[in-house]
């Protein structure tokens, strides 16, 4: 019997389906089970199957270390790309210029129709849930949430407002970064002065 350890923790979801369940239950589970159905052998790098897991729709990230498999958006994430027709509308709607810098098409600039929450996190293809950005901050988003984005992004303007001697800026964004350690947001980007 041929077993991955991919395919043993996507059963394990998919027989725990709309469950929240934390990183370190199916890494166990899975552990033990590939060593019972391959005489001892021992898993590799279970975590990597979950990413990918993650990465294809199939699973939802609902917290730092915590999944859901969800059988409904698993099916559906296909369908969770914006058709032209809506990507056209989100252009228009942002004057077909990046949220972010505001560059777009009239200086050049590749745009793109992005997922404000992520397919990957459960977000869905609406107008609601699109914007656009340019091809470099889209790239720069990658995975991250609005916060998690939002948080780098000042991380960046501050140490520049510190090299240039900045005061002003750096004021503005040390008040922004304490309203992310206040309320414990992305605490896992670090930042210090």
């Amino acid at each position: 019997m041929t077993t991955t350890q991919t395919a043993l923790i996507r059963r394990y979801f998919e027989e725990h389906p709309n469950v929240d369940i934390e990183h370190p239950e199916v890494v166990d589970w899975a552990t033990a089970e590939y060593a019972r159905l391959t005489n001892g052998r021992v898993l590799r790098d279970p975590d990597r199957a979950i990413r990918k897991l993650h990465q294809s729709g199939f699973l939802v990230k609902v917290g730092k270390g915590v999944y859901r498999y969800d059988p409904e958006l698993a099916h559906q994430r296909a369908l969770e790309d914006f058709t032209p027709e809506l990507r056209e509308q989100i252009f228009e709607r942002d004057g077909y210029c990046c949220v972010v810098c505001g560059l777009g098409r009239a200086e050049g600039v590749e745009i793109h129709a992005d997922h404000i929450v992520p397919r990957d996190r459960g977000g869905r293809a609406t107008l609601d849930n699109g914007q656009t950005l340019c091809a470099r901050h889209n790239f720069l988003k990658k995975n991250y949430s609005q916060l998690e984005m939002g948080k780098r992004l000042m991380l960046r303007i501050y140490r520049n407002a510190v090299r240039l001697g900045d005061t002003h800026t750096m004021r503005f964004c040390r008040a922004v970064l304490a309203l992310y350690d206040e309320f414990n947001m992305d605490s896992h980007i670090e930042w210090r002065e």
